[in-house]
């Protein structure tokens, strides 16, 4: 990484041998989708080659590179959400459902209390400390050992141990005001 953040552009063929199969793994197993995984990989690698001026000699590229990945996760997984949220609000014509009037009440109530809990914990979790949500984040919607995440967050198992057990705190209260369990 070194050589190619000096310009030697020959020296991205050793570099890629070297981390993509670990990206890759990374990747996969954070997103449980091969396509979404490659697409990433290949984001992952183009904003390397853009940061390479950036990259500190003597450090540690894998946490460099997984950390890269994970904002582009990030981003990826926000974009998603917004649009799934304006594509699942306005149904088309046909799409309507018909007028059922127990079934229909009961799974209303459900779909209501479920998005209001589902509000409440994300604006609990966007409220989180940086540091509690990311970690958060990787060990439970990106699936990342505490080991990965470790890496990933470039500190401590025992870091990422406390950081998660804060926010798992602060989740649970959440249900817990509810009247739910967790």
């Amino acid at each position: 990484m070194e050589r190619y953040s000096k310009g030697d552009e020959a020296a991205f063929a050793e570099l890629y041998d070297a981390i993509a199969p670990r990206l890759l793994g990374f990747l996969r197993k954070a997103t449980r989708d091969h396509v979404a995984a490659e697409d990433l990989m290949q984001q992952t690698l183009l904003q390397i080659h853009r940061e390479r001026g950036s990259f500190i000699p003597g450090a540690r590229v894998m946490p460099w590179a997984y950390a890269i990945a994970r904002r582009l996760m990030i981003d990826s997984a926000r974009r998603r959400r917004v649009e799934q949220r304006l594509f699942s609000e306005a149904p088309a014509d046909g799409d309507r459902m018909t007028y059922e009037p127990t079934t229909a009440m009961a799974a209303a109530d459900d779909l209501l209390h479920a998005r209001r809990l589902e509000g409440r914990v994300q604006r609990r979790l966007d409220a989180l400390p940086e540091a509690q949500r990311t970690a958060y984040q990787l060990l439970q919607q990106e699936g990342l050992s505490l080991k990965e995440a470790a890496e990933v967050l470039g500190t401590s198992v025992t870091a990422v141990k406390l950081r998660t057990h804060r926010a798992y705190q602060a989740l649970r209260a959440v249900f817990r005001e509810a009247g739910e369990t967790p």
